[in-house]
């Protein structure tokens, strides 16, 4: 008997598919069938990489001789950095914080600790590190962890005041334990609290520096087992830090104090400093401040040590920013940081602790940033960055990811961005540069385009799984900031972030680049390589508003006949609509707020640099004391020179050469008399002005597909494209928005407010009687109806600017489940047909300039080789909703196949993508599953489980492009990059970087012949004869469990799968079985030498005996 699998059926994944062509298909179109060059083995889920800043970062160490930087985050995630492109990511499995990290030095290893008591040792010389052995500690709290340098033995301090010690090799416990009760003196009641700092004695290994919570600090003698000498102090101490001769150290305290001891003697400090606090003349001790959490203490050769400590300000300074305080000789700076402190590290010329440090950065981690200071140079400048840590600049609110885009771009975008870079960085190389470059073969560009919610849009190149910033725009630039809360127009929808970006629509072709924004305005943009001022910006209002008295089109240019536009939508700035009104709220009594935009476009002249300058600005108004509905949807097209946008309320259609509106509908009218659904008018309105009469639609009437009635809701797909930080204001007035996906509430006013989700302009075949491609735009609605706009184009050149553009709507094309998410094109041939598109021209050349002589050419609509479409050649029409995806033929528009998506639960994001050799339409659903269907066949090619959808955030950011890449927001700071493509997978190991490099460590420092001579010093310690089996016996087993990691030669066995996996496999049992043999041989060999040895003493011994007589023994 089969097994059942009721899960397959409840994802409503492969189980519900009907890939094979549907039985109301016409013998016509079975003949065109294309061949499917995809098949499920292209397909693979990988991540990349990840791009950002680590969020919620909580410790820090660096390698100073490999130069590598290590962050860990409170979710035990680790990220590390080498020179710029080269960074990796890891994560603990447990997901704890990570407390503390200790690289063994130019060793290629790493120890973390974690805030579940475990500690960790990462393999760094593999191109994803993995963790070779794990230690869980079950009865004690790990506070503290120290690894002196070149040596295997680790110090771990915890919260009951004890030390235990682990061979990091073996990653097992010493017998040796320091107890806290053996350290504190017997006279002392009290407990002296967790252990906050262990470290050894520069010029002793023999001698520990112990540092407990309650202010007391013991100098342990480790041969001996007892303690040197005990400092104490009635401040809490919060780090300790060694001079390097090892004969003064100093600490930190809670009152804000720094105390300097001479380890000789311990009756009181040799000097106490208050760096922020006020001295009184009296001789009083002076005022406490904030806890200084930490100090670091580094000397130089030539001239004072340096002392550079975080926090320890006065309580009076309020509102202050948290401060780096570094101290040389008799100067002090303050350096004043933008987020609270985390950590801090000096980075000196050596790893050895006994010799002169010669400090020269400061890598200074905050909560949002990273920053590294230069200690040579004079004021005490930062490093510029190289690393792309600005991802979270302003919350990212919406994202857009293009690949295999044209060449000419990157260099472009780099060309006008770097004219914003900031001045006064250091002059010196970044001084994080371990590692080297993958040795990849990708060589397509790819950008990634990110808009935020303080208006900016930051274009990256993220060409070769690397990120570097190219450009920033901002669009707030446009408007009137208003200077105070007072000031703030009573208007704006939203109470912060009014120029949040909400939705984007790129053409690299022609770089024209279209933003939609929260506060219902969408501003349109050109690239220039030149600076212009614009005396006046060139605003159109528009009045888009949801009405049903009559079918005919709101006031404000609906659709027009071949005449010229209404006086209501002339591009006349600044003009179009009364100003704002002074009413506070929009139902008072004086003045109803009405023909008002959400913001004021700035009447001065705007000065616009190199790079994406103003073209045009649209404003949705308010109507009658409502506010404008949010944009939920909008494309732009260069060679048609339109934009289009909708949302709740209906789509306007707009020229950006001639600057007026052509088309002003609500959804209801789109349909004309053909709406399937009888909606009742919402309330009773003022009458209205008719404008221009509408055409009886009665071409291509609705399919006979009946329309199911999904639980669908126009809510969430609009929801889902705003971002959560932006807190939306949906009309709460209007139930139809209040539902949840689960309810199935049909009523009236649900059908009344179908917004407008998605928009494809194509040249195809409008009608069923077709034979000639014409212009189209085709709309998509959150009720799953296709509908399409013819568009009659004047004729290029100068007619263009001269004679209107005629658009018609005509008639709904297709309807399936749910609301419409992507639509695309495809030729005879299954070829992707991307929308016409300009090439880009400098639009501020000069008159008689050459670039002007140019004819502005349209790209070919099909890059196939097909492009010359014959009388019977015909087109594949794709169209994805949340349920379910369809293919239509067209002209004579039947539905040839169709793949129901999800049952349970609803896409997010699709996109129709070039795959190698063939294109697929990717999805990414809400349950967290990827898939991939075959086109126009609609075959399963791939379906993951990838990740439960926890986050708006990774919702509202996921994207799909060409050659198999995809990323989202994985946390507010940080990008994720993954793959399907088979391809890129197997080739990911050559693309990531290395992090570890063989490098020579430096000589240790020279001791000098007196030093020598009289034992002045560094002491040497046989750690092993006191740490090991034979000297301190075995740890107490139900102290900690000792976990094998899945690291060293196991790291590559996850990322194995399929064919490939298998040969993987192969080869690393092929490795595994050698590495056994070499290490049968050295067993061998060592034998050998063993027995070598043993018959040269007995032949000694029979040489010795041989002449003796057996008394003489």
């Amino acid at each position: 008997m089969k097994k059942f699998n009721i899960r397959k059926v409840l994802d409503g994944l492969t189980a519900v598919s009907s890939p094979s062509p549907s039985p109301h298909t016409g013998a016509k179109e079975n003949d065109f069938i294309i061949p499917e060059t995809l098949q499920s083995e292209h397909f693979q889920l990988c991540k990349t990489v990840r791009h950002g800043f680590p969020y919620q970062p909580s410790s820090m160490a660096f390698d100073p001789v490999q130069k590598i930087l290590a962050i860990g985050t409170q979710s035990g995630a680790l990220r590390l950095f080498g020179r710029p492109g080269v960074e990796c990511y890891c994560q603990h499995e447990s997901g704890a914080a990570v407390i503390q990290l200790q690289f063994l030095i130019n060793e290629g290893a790493l120890v973390s600790a974690l805030a579940d008591d475990s500690v960790h040792l990462w393999n760094l010389r593999q191109k994803r590190p993995a963790v070779l052995h794990s230690l869980k500690f079950n009865r004690e709290r790990i506070t503290f962890c120290h690894l002196p340098f070149q040596s295997k033995w680790l110090y771990i301090g915890t919260e009951r005041g004890n030390i235990h010690i682990v061979n990091v090799e073996s990653f097992t416990l010493s017998g040796y334990t320091i107890m806290w009760n053996k350290a504190i003196e017997l006279s002392s009641k009290a407990h002296p609290g967790p252990v906050v700092h262990i470290s050894d004695n520069p010029m002793d290994e023999g001698k520990l520096i112990i540092g407990f919570e309650s202010g007391i600090v013991v100098l342990w003698d480790l041969k001996s087992k007892k303690a040197d000498y005990r400092y104490t102090y009635d401040e809490a101490i919060h780090s300790v830090a060694w001079h390097h001769e090892g004969k003064q150290f100093i600490c930190s305290h809670s009152d804000g104090t720094l105390t300097i001891w001479n380890i000789k003697s311990p009756a009181k400090p040799a000097q106490t400093i208050t760096p922020h606090g006020k001295q009184p003349k009296d001789g009083k001790k002076p005022e406490p401040c904030k806890p200084i959490l930490k100090v670091e203490y580094k000397t130089t050769r030539a001239g004072d040590p340096y002392m550079i400590l975080s926090g320890g300000l006065s309580y009076d300074t309020v509102g202050r920013r948290p401060c780096l305080t570094v101290m040389h000789g008799k100067s002090t700076a303050v350096l004043e940081m933008d987020y609270p402190i985390v950590d801090f590290l000096t980075l000196c010329e050596t790893p050895y602790p006994n010799d002169f440090q010669e400090p020269y950065a400061v890598v200074v981690l905050l909560e949002k940033d990273l920053v590294v200071i230069d200690l040579a140079q004079n004021g005490y400048p930062i490093f510029e960055n190289p690393y792309p840590l600005t991802i979270h600049e302003s919350p990212v609110t919406c994202c857009e990811y293009v690949a295999d885009c044209p060449v000419d771009l990157i260099p472009a975008l780099y060309s006008v961005g770097s004219r914003q870079k900031r001045q006064g960085y250091s002059k010196k190389e970044w001084p994080v540069s371990g590692g080297n470059w993958g040795q990849g073969t990708q060589s397509y560009p790819e950008i990634i385009i990110t808009g935020h919610a303080d208006g900016s849009v930051k274009f990256w190149d993220a060409s070769a799984i690397m990120l570097q910033v190219l450009y920033k725009l901002k669009t707030a630039k446009v408007f009137e900031k208003s200077r105070s809360k007072e000031e703030k127009p009573s208007t704006e929808i939203v109470d912060e972030d009014p120029f949040a970006i909400q939705l984007m629509s790129w053409c690299p072709d022609s770089r024209m680049l279209c933003v939609a924004g929260v506060s219902a305005h969408v501003i349109i943009y050109r690239f220039s390589k030149q600076e212009i001022t614009t005396e006046v910006v060139q605003l159109l209002e528009i009045r888009l508003q949801y009405e049903l008295n009559d079918l005919e089109s709101p006031e404000g240019g609906g659709y027009q006949t071949p005449a010229p536009p209404t006086p209501s939508t002339s591009p006349s700035p600044q003009t179009s609509g009364p100003q704002t009104h002074h009413s506070t709220s929009s139902n008072s009594s004086d003045g109803i707020r009405d023909n008002v935009p959400c913001l004021k476009v700035r009447n001065s002249p705007l000065k616009q640099s190199p790079g994406y300058q103003v073209e045009l600005v649209v404003q949705l108004v308010w109507v009658s004391g409502e506010p404008p509905q949010q944009i939920s949807s909008l494309a732009i097209n260069s060679s048609y020179g339109l934009v289009v946008f909708g949302n709740t309320n209906g789509l306007a259609v707009v020229d950006y050469l001639q600057k007026t509106v052509l088309l002003n509908l609500g959804t209801v009218e789109l349909y004309g008399s053909n709406d399937p659904y009888q909606r009742q008018p919402r309330s009773p309105r003022k009458s209205r002005q008719p404008s221009g009469g509408l055409c009886d639609i009665n071409e291509g009437s609705a399919t006979s597909e009946d329309r199911c009635k999904s639980p669908t809701s126009a809510k969430m797909s609009r929801k889902l494209s705003l971002p959560t930080e932006l807190k939306p204001d949906l009309d709460n007035r209007d139930n139809s928005f209040s539902r949840s996906r689960s309810s199935s509430v049909t009523s009236i006013d649900k059908e009344a407010r179908e917004a407008i989700t998605s928009f494809y302009f194509c040249e195809t075949y409008t009608r069923k009687t077709d034979n000639t491609l014409t212009p189209a735009l085709w709309v998509g609605t959150s009720l799953g109806t296709v509908l399409s706009i013819s568009l009659n184009m004047p004729p290029a050149g100068e007619q263009r600017l001269l004679q209107p553009v005629i658009v018609s709507p005509s008639g709904t094309l297709i309807r399936l489940k749910g609301s419409i998410i992507r639509m695309a094109f495809l030729d005879a041939t299954g070829s992707l047909l991307p929308p016409a598109s300009e090439l880009w021209y400098e639009p501020n050349a000069p008159a008689n300039g050459e670039e002007r002589e140019r004819v502005r050419k349209r790209r070919p609509v099909s890059v196939s080789p097909s492009t010359s479409q014959e009388l019977n050649e015909h087109q594949y029409a794709v169209v994805c909703s949340e349920k379910q995806a369809k293919v239509i033929t067209l002209p004579s528009q039947n539905c040839i196949f169709k793949h129901n998506i999800t049952e349970t639960s609803f896409v997010l994001r699709a996109d129709v993508v070039q795959a190698g050799t063939g294109i697929c339409l990717a999805c990414f659903c809400a349950n967290g599953h990827i898939m991939t269907l075959s086109l126009p066949g609609l075959r399963p090619l791939l379906d993951v489980n990838y990740l439960p959808l926890t986050d708006m955030r990774i919702a509202r950011t996921f994207c799909f492009t060409n050659l198999g890449q995809a990323m989202y927001l994985t946390s507010p700071t940080e990008i994720q990059r993954i793959t399907y493509s088979q391809d890129v997978c197997e080739n990911l190991q050559e693309m990531l970087g290395e992090l570890f490099t063989p490098v020579e460590t430096p000589e240790a420092p020279n001791r000098g012949f007196f030093k020598g001579l009289f034992g002045g010093g560094a002491q040497s310690l046989d750690r092993e004869e006191l740490f090991g089996e034979s000297g301190a016996g075995k740890a107490s087993r139900s102290l900690a469990q000792h976990i094998p990691g899945p690291g060293g030669i196991e790291g590559m066995k996850g990322a194995a799968s399929g064919i490939v996996g298998d040969l993987a496999r192969a080869r690393i049992a092929l490795d595994e079985r050698g590495q056994k043999l070499s290490e049968v041989e050295e067993r061998t060999a060592a034998m050998m030498a063993s027995a070598d040895s043993f018959s040269k003493h007995a032949h000694e011994m029979m040489l010795k005996c041989k002449d003796k007589k057996w008394y003489q023994f």
